[in-house]
């Protein structure tokens, strides 16, 4: 079953001083590309959480974003002087570099960066750490359920335009006959009306028939045939499919592409626009799987 690459999970580890929301949110990407949001007192365990996030989610842009709320009046507040200090040094420097006025309200503006506050806990207990990695864990079942309902809704839209392919290449027989007498009359009136030309009938029978068969579609109809085959058993396979499909997506718009080249005729040149149309919302939407 395939998955999208796509996908949002969030869950939140109930503490008995704070709420820990742990965030995941994924979209498509050819690589495993992870951006993490993590607050200090989670740091040490931001490597731990990275190795759980990748072994579930193989590829895709991933923003993972942690964030705590404290729900107890009774926590220990306290000021880094030593952080304080250093936004306040760096701000009078942007400003006398600049020629900018100070802001009144500096003191105020240097309280709300990031570490200025710090709680009384410096660091993770095994208790905490067991309710946030459970939640971490939860938080990311929720994106790849996602991920599974995303893919299911693209299993079912490419399944409905390979069979409208199908439709649009079992109608292309009914025209062939019609097409090669026409490029024979077409060839044999041009050849005819030459004036003073003398035309060997016979030559003229083996050119023709090499003509014809380098216009004849058999392999483009029965390759693309196969490729629909192939993409669709594909779609059945597990997860990790997204490049393979990509892949075979290329190869039905070579077959589409050469079919529209040598038809040469206009009922159906129309049926090869109607394909590449539907293999188009195909090509948009499979960049989305895994």
């Amino acid at each position: 079953m395939i998955q999208s690459m796509t996908g949002f999970g969030k869950a939140v580890a109930e503490l008995p001083d704070k709420k820990v929301i742990i965030e995941i949110k994924a979209l498509n990407s050819k690589q495993f590309d992870l951006l993490s949001r993590v607050p200090p007192l989670y740091r040490e365990k931001e490597m731990e959480m990275r190795s759980m996030i990748s072994q579930h989610l193989i590829r895709g842009k991933i923003e993972f974003i942690i964030t705590s709320e404290s729900i107890a009046s009774d926590v220990p507040n306290q000021i880094s002087i030593p952080t304080f200090a250093s936004y306040k040094k760096q701000i009078e420097e942007i400003a006398e570099k600049m020629n900018l006025i100070t802001p009144s309200d500096w003191f105020k503006t240097i309280l709300r960066l990031p570490d200025v506050i710090k709680t009384g806990v410096d660091e993770v207990d095994e208790e905490e750490w067991a309710v946030v990695s459970n939640a971490v864990e939860l938080a990311i079942r929720k994106l790849c359920d996602f991920r599974i309902q995303e893919g299911q809704m693209l299993k079912e839209l490419f399944e409905e335009k390979a069979a409208n392919i199908r439709a649009l290449l079992e109608q292309i027989p009914q025209y062939e006959k019609e097409r090669l007498e026409r490029i024979k009359s077409r060839i044999s009136e041009n050849l005819f009306n030459l004036p003073e030309i003398k035309i060997d009938t016979n030559r003229l029978e083996q050119e023709m028939i090499y003509y014809v068969e380098k216009l004849d579609i058999s392999e483009e109809k029965s390759r693309l045939d196969n490729h629909l085959k192939y993409f669709m058993e594909t779609l059945e396979n597990s997860e990790g499919q997204g490049k393979k499909l990509g892949f075979i997506v290329q190869e039905i718009g070579r077959e589409i592409n050469t079919l529209g080249s040598k038809s040469s005729h206009a009922e159906m040149q129309r049926l090869v626009v109607q394909m590449k149309d539907e293999l188009e919302q195909i090509k948009e939407q499979v960049l989305n799987v895994l």
